[in-house]
């Protein structure tokens, strides 16, 4: 029974579900997504995957100039890294 209310509690918690927020500002202000992924080859990285995310972040999926996957969501406004993990 114990387990059971653990769990609930994990699984109703907003910190479970939690999305990564990276801006509130108006689309009109973030940055040119080709633009943007064009920099970020042009500093080394390699992306296999671009996408927007729920939380309003610019997220990529591939390789640091190291050749270390990665995964890293950015603020579309600054470029500021809000979340990043290097795998290997």
């Amino acid at each position: 029974m114990r387990k059971l209310l653990l769990l609930s509690l994990v699984l109703a918690s907003p910190l479970t579900f939690a999305a990564t927020q990276c801006t509130t500002a108006d689309k009109a202000q973030w940055q040119d997504q080709d633009k943007f992924q064009a920099d970020l080859k042009a500093h080394g990285y390699e992306i296999k995957k671009f996408k927007v995310t729920g939380g309003n972040c610019y997220e990529i999926y591939g390789f640091n100039k190291e050749g270390q996957k990665v995964e890293i969501y950015f603020d579309p406004v600054d470029g500021k890294v809000i979340k990043s993990e290097i795998d290997g």
